[in-house]
């Protein structure tokens, strides 16, 4: 397995810049628009393997999808509400945000349809999604394990109505049921079980949908309705920078004294994932924002804390990066669930930071770090994005440092690695 090595920064810098748009909303937008009556176009969309996997299931189910990369744009004829492609098979690749979106877009239509997924996807937890739709009226067929990928789905309409949900497994699930809800016939009502996990991206959920004309309401998320509206096209549906994204960059800021400002991300941001400043803050950053835009500067200081990050789970790899350098020790609970991600997420966080030296426990819903000086290493990802771009901060402070499979970033930020050069070539004052 090839890898890369991360050279130290050695100069302060400053930087202003928009990473790429956001995969939760591009998504979204995506199913949204798939289901419209007429044409939706998304500006600042993202491109890379998660939002591909998307539009490749989308098209084989006979949504018209014309994508400019170089553009950031992506236009959409929708089906009116349910696919109209018989007998599709549709491969979710390594996402799991595609894999429990168009699973009950495929129901709302009239075919056999077979949705399966790469190696690692396939052992990702379904069953949740199919206990949903089996109660809606979908005939589901495990072609694999039960309550995972592949499955048959034997589509006849989803007539809706109300359904109980656990909340605790992934929200993903319930944005999933949700995005489809304005095209079934009663609409959908979902009485959650226990608490529900990742609030924000269920929040994101319906401010996507509401843009594409659906109403739902929710009594403080134990309960949530969508009435059967349908969609309506979008002429320009704009998709901000992700957020998860700007974490590692905001993160270097903190750890190495540097500036970064992200403009496109402000204060009305739709994604909760942006509240990992709020954390950088309590540590020590000093943190700017305006409607438009954040800045992070680090201040030389970095505190340990204790933070339940159950609302932003994606950063908390982030967050392990940089922990080590605290000046005590960082405890992150509340994220229990990050264990059934792309890899075991605590497992792996907490392995590799002991391969490079640092005293660091697992616990049942998160970890604990103490300070130390990290040793040069290779820290393996586990084909999982999020940890190859994590732990390249580690790198940016400390010499001898290897990322192995870095390619693996490509299924969210396929141009990472250049733009974590560009701290490099900034400069400062």
């Amino acid at each position: 397995m090839n890898s890369v090595e991360v050279q130290p920064l050695t100069q302060p810098f400053e930087v202003e810049f928009r990473p790429p748009g956001s995969k939760s909303i591009t998504n979204r937008a995506l199913i949204c628009a798939a289901l419209a009556r007429g044409t939706s176009t998304l500006t600042g969309a993202l491109f890379a393997e998660d939002t591909e996997a998307m539009v490749r299931c989308l098209t084989a189910l006979g949504v018209g999808i014309h994508t400019e990369p170089s553009a950031q744009r992506i236009t959409v004829e929708g089906v009116r509400g349910a696919p109209v492609v018989q007998g599709a098979v549709l491969d979710a690749g390594l996402s799991g945000t595609t894999s429990r979106f168009v699973a009950p877009v495929a129901a709302l239509g009239q075919s056999t349809v077979v949705l399966d997924g790469a190696a690692p996807l396939r052992l990702r937890p379904m069953g949740e999604m199919f206990d949903a739709l089996s109660a809606l009226g979908c005939v589901l067929l495990p072609l694999g394990e039960p309550g995972h990928l592949p499955v048959q789905i034997e589509a006849q309409g989803l007539a809706g109505g109300s359904i109980q949900l656990r909340g605790d497994v992934s929200s993903q699930f319930l944005s999933g049921l949700l995005l489809a809800a304005p095209e079934m016939d009663e609409g959908l009502r979902v009485e959650m079980v226990g608490d529900l996990v990742s609030q924000p991206y269920v929040e994101m959920t319906l401010k996507v949908m509401e843009a594409f004309g659906a109403q739902t309401a929710h009594d403080q998320y134990q309960s949530l309705s969508v009435q059967p509206t349908s969609y309506r096209a979008v002429s320009e549906f704009s998709v901000e920078p992700d957020a998860s994204a700007a974490s590692y960059f905001f993160a270097a800021a903190a750890l190495l004294g540097g500036s970064v400002q992200i403009e496109g991300l402000g204060t009305q941001s739709l994604q909760g994932d942006l509240g990992f400043v709020e954390v950088l803050e309590r540590m020590g950053a000093q943190v700017t924002r305006t409607a438009t835009s954040t800045r992070v500067v680090g201040t030389g200081v970095l505190r340990g804390i204790d933070v339940n990050m159950a609302e932003m789970s994606d950063t908390a790899q982030t967050l392990a990066a940089i922990a080590p350098f605290a000046d005590s020790p960082t405890r992150v609970t509340g994220i229990g669930f990050i264990r059934a991600k792309e890899t075991d997420r605590i497992a792996a966080v907490v392995t590799e930071l002991q391969r490079l030296g640092v005293d660091a426990v697992q616990e049942p819903d998160g970890f604990l770090i103490h300070p130390g000086l990290p040793q040069p290493g290779v820290v393996q990802t586990y084909q999982d994005h999020r940890m190859a771009m994590s732990f390249a901060l580690i790198g940016l402070r400390i010499p001898g440092i290897h990322i192995a499979d870095p390619d693996c970033v490509a299924k969210t930020y396929p141009t990472f690695w250049n733009e974590l050069e560009r701290l490099r070539g900034s400069g400062g004052e």
